[in-house]
């Protein structure tokens, strides 16, 4: 197993009880439909933060398989997992009881859920930026990951801030097409003319 082996599997298997921790609720969510309200609102929630913990996870991916394995990296990668552990453990309440409605739940909490995942972002951008730091190129990578991270918080701070269902829709469902879209690039490089699985699997993931 080569360091960076060993790095990833550790940072992937945080990041993958997140993961588990939005299964383990919607689920427990499903076993109880007849008995709590659901709503749309939660679904939307989990679905965002699922597929940012999967962009998130690519991006990881590219940022990381190159850096030099350190002490410190590893505390860092820890710190960002922990992060976004946080954000989906606080998507779906962790007890439902007769009568619940998710509504309730994800008012109280979308927000801190949303400035979390931002967080864990932003911390990814920071440390992407340090390990390129003096580079060929550095200029323009920081000022493109700088852009993509404004409009991550434009959309996703948003979010976070507003009280209106609509807007609350619009924002992060923008966000969520956009992660859609991202998702069936590679798919449509690949059926290109002269395209090929290697050059699918080098697009970037956002």
């Amino acid at each position: 197993m080569s360091a960076f082996e060993f790095f990833f599997s550790f940072y992937g298997l945080v990041l993958g009880l997140s993961v588990a921790v939005i299964a383990t609720g919607f689920a427990t969510a499903i076993q109880h439909r007849r008995a709590i309200r659901i709503g749309w609102l939660t679904l939307l929630l989990a679905l965002f933060v699922a597929l940012d913990i999967a962009t998130f996870w690519d991006a990881a991916w590219h940022t990381f398989r190159t850096a030099p394995y350190t002490y410190g990296m590893l505390v860092v990668g820890l710190t960002i997992a922990l992060v976004y552990f946080l954000a989906a453990s606080l998507v779906f309440p962790h007890q439902i009881e007769d009568g619940m409605d998710l509504d309730d739940h994800f008012w109280a909490n979308k927000k801190s859920v949303l400035l979390l995942t931002t967080a864990a972002n932003s911390l990814m951008v920071c440390v992407s930026v340090a390990l390129q730091w003096g580079k060929p190129g550095f200029a323009s990578l920081a000022q493109a990951m700088g852009g993509l991270l404004a409009l991550y918080a434009a959309l996703v701070v948003s979010a976070a801030m507003t009280r209106s269902r609509r807007w609350f829709a619009g924002l992060l469902g923008l966000h969520v097409l956009l992660y859609l879209i991202i998702a069936v690039m590679p798919v449509k490089l690949a059926q290109a003319p002269g395209g090929s699985p290697a050059n699918a699997a080098s697009a970037p993931a956002a």
